[in-house]
């Protein structure tokens, strides 16, 4: 009896020992994942004015996270000891640089200067119509743009309208609805044959309005 209860208190002292070991072993995860993080600030400005940029991107390179800079060009952001981030905005050029992995401590400032980008239009050679009459005619014929009153008008038309409900696909809740009334009509008409509508007045009707409206034609 006696080396029964010993073993079975080795037994306990043990399991007491490897929970001690496996709540000891997380604590020390979240210590190293802290000591990677570390806070890059600073602020973006021009490399000839020194003027500042703002809303210029900070991202972190192939991450999927950044920020942008305020309207004096400052930024902060939490990034990993290691990684790239890349500047960028819009007439300047990229410029990317590396948080060391060997920092001490949990924060990093940067001075970031932006050069301009130079892009080179094509060439566009204006010619002047050879004679007065035929600026006339091209003037006369050409064609411009109606006004956004106009557009509306167009957009909201009935035919228009028409258009777009028979070339647009049906969304989720007019798809389900479609579907429920087909399943409705096939359990009530369920055992009989289906009423045939080509002796139903309001079929008819509707079908003339249809064509009167010219919805049969080929667009």
């Amino acid at each position: 009896m006696k080396k029964t209860l010993i073993i079975w208190t080795i037994g306990i002292l043990g399991m007491g020992v490897q929970h001690a070991k496996a709540q000891q072993t997380p604590v020390s995860t979240p210590n190293i994942y802290r000591d990677s993080v570390v806070q890059l600030y600073g602020v973006i400005m021009t490399a000839d004015s020194l003027k500042a940029i703002p809303f210029a991107s900070v991202s972190v390179t192939n991450k999927g996270r950044g920020t942008v800079t305020n309207y004096d060009g400052i930024f902060s952001i939490a990034v990993n000891k290691g990684e790239k981030i890349t500047f960028s905005c819009v007439g300047f050029k990229d410029r990317t640089i590396l948080i060391p992995g060997n920092l001490e401590g949990n924060q990093y400032s940067v001075v970031q200067l932006m050069v301009n980008d130079t892009n080179y239009l094509p060439v566009t050679i204006l010619k002047p119509r050879p004679t007065r009459a035929q600026f006339d005619r091209d003037f006369v014929n050409a064609k411009v743009d109606d006004d956004l009153y106009e557009t509306a008008k167009k957009n909201t038309s009935e035919s228009q309208k028409r258009i777009i409900l028979a070339s647009l696909p049906r969304d989720g809740k007019e798809a389900v609805g479609a579907s429920l009334s087909n399943q409705a009509s096939k359990y009530y008409y369920s055992g009989q044959l289906p009423p045939m509508n080509i002796l139903n007045p309001a079929a008819w009707k509707s079908f003339i309005n249809s064509w009167k409206r010219g919805d049969y034609k080929s667009k």
